[in-house]
């Protein structure tokens, strides 16, 4: 593996005005991801409670660039192999996905 770009970011936990802590994802001074308050009573604030709730390892960031918030998303969550299979196989569950095997890659050194 070769590392074609790298940008250094800062990885952070703020505590809200309503004592909800979150993650900060830093990039710049005028570019970050803020995690998703699940005490705010929103669509998404309520929302992302539960999924908490059901997925605690599940997290959602809003794209905040030049103090406005950009629209966009990223989620993720940190799973073991066992709990995202059934999620994939629903997705792709067609008989083409089927053919493959679960192929694991030798990982090298990028740095």
């Amino acid at each position: 593996m070769k590392t074609l770009e790298s940008k250094s970011l800062e990885l952070k936990k703020v505590i809200t005005k309503s004592g909800a802590e979150l993650y900060v994802i830093e990039l710049s001074d005028n570019h970050f991801f803020i995690e998703q308050n699940p005490l705010k009573k929103s669509k998404y604030g309520v929302a992302y409670s539960k999924l908490k709730e059901k997925y605690p390892e599940y997290y959602m960031f809003w794209e905040i660039k030049n103090n406005k918030y950009t629209g966009k998303l990223l989620t993720g969550a940190l799973l073991k192999k066992e709990d995202i299979d059934p999620f994939i196989t629903e997705i792709l569950n067609d008989e083409e996905y089927k053919e493959y095997e679960d192929v694991k890659e030798n990982i090298e050194d990028y740095r």
